[in-house]
């Protein structure tokens, strides 16, 4: 299958900005005779065009028909008897949530199954999604949407356990009003998966109306999805425009001059004559081969990827604290961690961008830059020539399932660390294969073949970040700061640096403001949240002029974070371009890039959280209302609005919400511990104590549940159990500063 799924929104727990993505499933919509405007070209006299493949293939004919049967061409079809690929001949498929059955009805393919509101119907399929090793299907419903359909046809052959109905969440009891049910907006084709199954995407989402009018130039992953629109370049082919470095497209993918790759004869590695002029083409890969936020509506190849996008760091749970793959990342975040990145290679070095298939095969492909003789051999891999362990990938690029049945490899292409795994509990190769061995094994293993002590990985530094361990912060700062380090682990250092207040003395994130990585620069306004707000000011007036626009929208943030202490010290206002063109702009930019997924209740959840810290109330009251009116269910945005309600002054308002929250997720220790600090601040104790201690049970990983629960036993005259809950709080996180000094301060006013 090409990619499945494309990523979603941001969203915000309180009223802070924050990011979270999530992985989705896909489907399409109308062909777009036209194309939607794009930045025009220099000297155009109008927007570019898209002209369509069959005008493409009258100069390329060779690249079309290698294109033609790849995945990009098959990544979304009209649903015929052609293009379907699973057994729709009346067959059932039964899981937890119910039965799902498959039929024909003259030409047309229909699923029954349990729809929006839990009523059975019958939906049609409109088009097929991908094609190996599993097919989804598209059903359509009103509001113009197209939603992927979470029981997906294994299309591998029967020997490998395919040509069967299978669900995508097997462990998972999904119902309608789940956001990852089929009918949820997690699976919402317009929002989450056109932008890269398709060609020249118009979403055309309609808020007041909360529909779609969805267009597209193209169904598929066609020619002008790469090179972007074409007219351009047509009019530069024919003469009717001047010469340019893109030759008439927005942006040429490969840079100027000449580069050729030789086998370095002292190493056995491979050496490019020269370094790629251009980063073009590695982003336009990655505006669907990466983890992502979109943050321009229907952004069009050619911007850069870091104007478009904002590829996200090495968080965790996506990530394992050394760079391996964890959860669906696609491939960007991790080819960037590796060698082959810093020594210039590119996606085409190793992949046809037109047939989708390797340049070579096997260990064939690794050896047109590494010496045969030297690595593909037996006194390096240590395993029998021509077995499945002595090929490359089997050490270097270990694959994960996702979906299930798709193996996808690591694209770090990094040596195994089973010492790693011993101190991080990450995975590695060998005992990938060697299930029945521990890590300390394999570690020697590897130590007694190369002779030498492993050496230090910046993994174990991300871990100690992760863990909010008290000597963190300076070995994050120094992360940071080495050159030697990929971009994508600086900037997860410096974003780690922000979860540590008072933890740098900011030199580190002034340095790394001055970064040539876009990725590096947003995060050292990320971090720039442990400074005092003098310190976080000075690197935020930086960030507001930079050219990157996820630079620029993180120094919004920030500079709406800062908008307590603009109140306390207005003379500040004007040396911080507060409010000038620079402030201004990042507010406006921010608030666009919301709205490119405005049908989204995050995004109308991270609005209000904008408009609340400007003290716009009225504003913020309205997005959170909007984001309910999206998913009455989204108990964030709910919470949201109680906590504006409050500080309107419309207590009794506020605990309604709170209680709704509660009644729709009585398992959420968010809304049982926001329930809980309302009856604090109303002075109902016992009834603050109920919720509190829910909410401490529900979230036990949690520390500032447990903090607030501790410090209510101990106003409410219980001292010795609020000093357990901080025990039993600190055992489970033995760095929480807050939660020490609590029971220190306990512990000293005992009698």
């Amino acid at each position: 299958m090409a990619e499945v799924c494309s990523l979603g929104g941001w969203v915000r727990l309180g009223l802070g900005v924050g990011w979270v993505l999530a992985i989705l499933g896909c489907s399409p919509l109308a062909d777009r005779p036209g194309s939607a405007a794009a930045t025009p070209l220099a000297g155009a006299a109008e927007p570019p065009r898209y002209v369509g493949r069959a005008t493409c293939a009258a100069c390329h004919p060779a690249e079309l028909a290698a294109w033609q049967g790849s995945h990009h061409d098959l990544a979304m079809q009209e649903a015929t008897a052609q293009t379907v690929l699973g057994d729709f001949s009346g067959t059932t498929f039964n899981e937890s949530a119910g039965t799902s059955q498959f039929f024909r009805r003259g030409k047309d393919f229909f699923v029954r199954t349990a729809g929006p509101g839990s009523r059975v119907g019958e939906f049609r399929v409109a088009y097929t999604f991908g094609v190996e090793p599993l097919q989804q299907y598209l059903l359509e419903l009103p509001g113009g949407r197209y939603q992927a359909f979470s029981v997906a046809w294994d299309s591998r052959p029967a020997a490998a356990g395919g040509q069967r109905w299978y669900s995508l969440y097997p462990a998972q009891l999904l119902k309608p009003g789940d956001s990852l049910h089929w009918t949820g907006r997690d699976q919402n084709w317009n929002s989450m998966c056109a932008d890269c199954h398709s060609t020249g995407l118009d979403k055309g989402y309609l808020p007041a109306e909360d529909r779609f009018e969805t267009r597209f130039a193209e169904i598929d992953v066609s020619c002008e999805a790469c090179h972007g629109p074409a007219s351009g370049h047509l009019a530069w082919a024919e003469g009717k425009a001047p010469a340019s470095p893109g030759r008439g497209f927005l942006r040429a993918l490969r840079g100027s001059g000449s580069s050729a790759w030789g086998v370095d004869p002292a190493t056995g590695n491979g050496r490019r004559t020269s370094p790629p002029s251009s980063s073009a083409e590695l982003e336009t890969c990655a505006r669907c081969h990466s983890r992502r936020d979109p943050i321009t509506p229907d952004a069009e190849p050619g911007s850069g990827l870091f104007d478009a996008y904002r590829p996200v760091s090495l968080e965790a749970g996506l990530y394992f604290p050394d760079g391996q793959i964890e959860d669906e990342v696609f491939e960007y975040g991790s080819f960037v961690q590796s060698k082959m990145h810093g020594a210039g290679v590119v996606c085409s070095d190793c992949h046809d961008p037109h047939r989708l298939t390797l340049r070579a095969e096997g260990n064939a492909l690794c050896a047109r830059c590494h010496s045969a003789e030297r690595f593909d051999s037996p006194a390096h891999h240590h395993h029998s020539a021509g077995t499945s362990a002595a090929r490359c990938t089997s050490c270097h690029m270990p694959a994960r399932n996702y979906l299930v049945v798709d193996p996808r490899r690591d694209h770090s292409l990094r040596v195994p660390r089973p010492d790693l795994s011993a101190r991080l509990g990450t995975p590695n190769a060998c005992n990938g294969c060697h299930t029945e061995r521990s890590a300390a094994w394999a570690a020697q293993a590897i130590s007694s073949w190369t002779g030498r002590t492993p050496p230090p990985h910046w993994g174990e530094v991300i871990a100690a970040g992760r863990e909010g361990r008290p000597d963190a912060p300076p070995a994050l700062g120094a992360l940071a700061a080495d050159p030697a380090v990929p971009a994508i682990a600086r900037a997860t250092a410096l974003v780690l640096l922000g979860g540590f207040p008072g933890g740098t003395d900011g030199e580190s994130l002034r340095t790394s403001l001055a970064d040539a990585e876009p990725m590096v620069r947003e995060a050292a306004l990320v971090g720039a949240q442990a400074l005092e707000p003098e310190a976080r000011l000075e690197l935020v007036e930086q960030g507001l002029g930079d050219p990157s626009l996820t630079v620029r929208l993180e120094a919004g943030r920030q500079l709406a974070a800062l908008s307590d202490f603009f109140a306390e010290h207005p003379e500040r206002l004007p040396s911080a371009l507060g409010w000038g063109a620079l402030g201004h702009r990042a507010l406006d930019e921010l608030r666009s890039a919301l709205a490119a997924r405005s049908e989204r209740p995050e995004s109308q959840l991270n609005l209000s959280s904008l408009e609340a810290q400007l003290g716009n109330l009225e504003a913020a009251e309205a997005a959170s209302r909007r984001a309910l009116s999206l998913d009455s269910g989204f108990v964030p945005a709910r919470l949201n609005l109680a906590e504006i309600l409050r500080r309107v002054g419309r207590d009794s308002e506020a605990e309604q919400e709170l209680l709704s929250a509660n009644r729709l997720a009585p398992r959420s220790a968010e809304a049982h511990h926001a329930l809980g600090l309302a009856r604090v601040r109303r002075g109902d104790l016992p009834g603050a104590l109920a919720e509190l201690a829910q909410a401490a049970r529900l979230a036990p990983e949690e520390p500032s549940h447990a903090y607030a629960w501790a410090l209510t036993l101990e106003a409410a005259g219980r001292p010795g159990e609020a000093r357990s809950v901080l025990r039993a709080a600190l055992s489970r996180s033995p760095n929480h500063r807050e939660l020490a000094l609590a029971l220190v301060s306990l512990e000293r006013s005992d009698p």
